[in-house]
């Protein structure tokens, strides 16, 4: 009976456990492009995939163009907690895309 209930207490921990997880946010630091004139900025966006710079890349990519952007490169991939060292450097593109 003792196993079984520190059992049921470790799953039940583990599973309330797991959305807090899901939810930690991934985001991802970039430059992007625009031809005629040269417009070039810095961002920040929210990545929903892979949360590593080939899942920011295949994410951005797409997003950016179809607001005429061209995807330079993605800088890095980070948590909640580098958000705010970079709200003022990303400006009005601070998860814009």
């Amino acid at each position: 009976m003792k196993n079984a209930c520190f059992t049921l207490l470790t799953a039940l921990t583990v599973t309330l456990a797991l959305p807090a997880a899901a939810m930690a946010g991934c985001y991802a630091d970039y430059k992007a492009k625009q031809d005629d004139p040269l417009r070039l900025h810095y961002g920040v966006a929210q990545i929903n995939d892979a949360c590593d710079a080939a899942g920011a890349k295949a994410e951005l990519t797409p997003r950016l163009a179809a607001e005429g952007w061209t995807l330079l490169n993605v800088l890095s991939v980070f948590g909640d907690d580098g958000l705010d060292q970079r709200k003022d450097s990303a400006g009005k593109y601070y998860l814009r895309f």
